[in-house]
């Protein structure tokens, strides 16, 4: 849905419950599982005005105001990951993983794979550190064609 995804916020989520793990007091409103569940039967990254679409399409009575709202506190909350496409529009996406981790990106279709780099965790932090930096993040983007893209283009 997306092409050329970009990394901006990566925050983990486990489509498991609704509400929020880290702390947070979120009201647990029908419109609130109403985007969630919305979430859990998507694969891809989405924008709010695509959940928006899905939303009013299984009947959802979510205006888009309080998709934007929904979206970012589950972000906020770590419960889903957020990444900014090639017009600069935040996409947000429930993960299967609930620890960092980084995104594998086809520039092409915008699918997303969720990769696991232990030697970059340690780069970042041992760079960190050697300029003395403390609560340092970092996010990690790796863009190229998905294997089902390439075989399209090899038949055009």
């Amino acid at each position: 849905m997306s092409s050329e995804a970009v990394p901006d916020v990566t925050a983990s989520g486990s489509g498991a419950a609704p509400a929020a793990r880290r702390g947070s007091e979120q009201r647990v409103t029908r419109q609130r599982r109403a985007v969630s569940a919305a979430l859990d039967a998507l694969d891809d990254f989405v924008s709010t005005q695509e959940l928006h679409r899905v939303l009013l399409d299984r009947g959802a009575s979510v205006s888009l105001p309080t998709a934007y709202r929904i979206l970012q506190s589950m972000a906020d909350d770590g419960l889903v990951d957020v990444l900014r496409n090639a017009d600069n529009e935040a996409v947000y996406r429930r993960c299967a993983v609930e620890h960092h981790h980084h995104h594998l990106l086809c520039t092409d279709c915008g699918r997303a794979v969720e990769i696991e780099a232990p030697a970059v965790e340690q780069w970042a932090a041992r760079i960190a550190a050697d300029h003395g930096f403390a609560d340092a993040a970092h996010t990690v983007e790796i863009q190229g064609v998905c294997p089902e893209c390439t075989a399209l283009k090899g038949r055009a």
